[in-house]
């Protein structure tokens, strides 16, 4: 499965990286690899801990411009 994420470094430096279309799926790492590698990690978690569950395994996102 291939899926998007969001990737944005906080004031600490550190870089979190959210899987917007597995709601609560996030990660963060020292570095960009760090925490891509990781979000990878924490989405197959997700998967398995939604499918134990019986929740749907993704919400549907879109992401969308705007100016303003």
């Amino acid at each position: 499965m291939q899926f998007n994420v969001v990737l944005d470094r906080d004031e600490d430096g550190m870089w979190i990286v959210e899987c917007p279309s597995i709601p609560g799926c996030i990660s963060q790492g020292k570095t960009k690899q760090e925490a891509l590698k990781n979000i990878k990690e924490a989405i197959q978690l997700c998967l398995e801990v939604r499918a134990e569950r019986g929740l749907p395994l993704t919400v549907e996102t879109k992401q969308v411009e705007v100016v303003a």
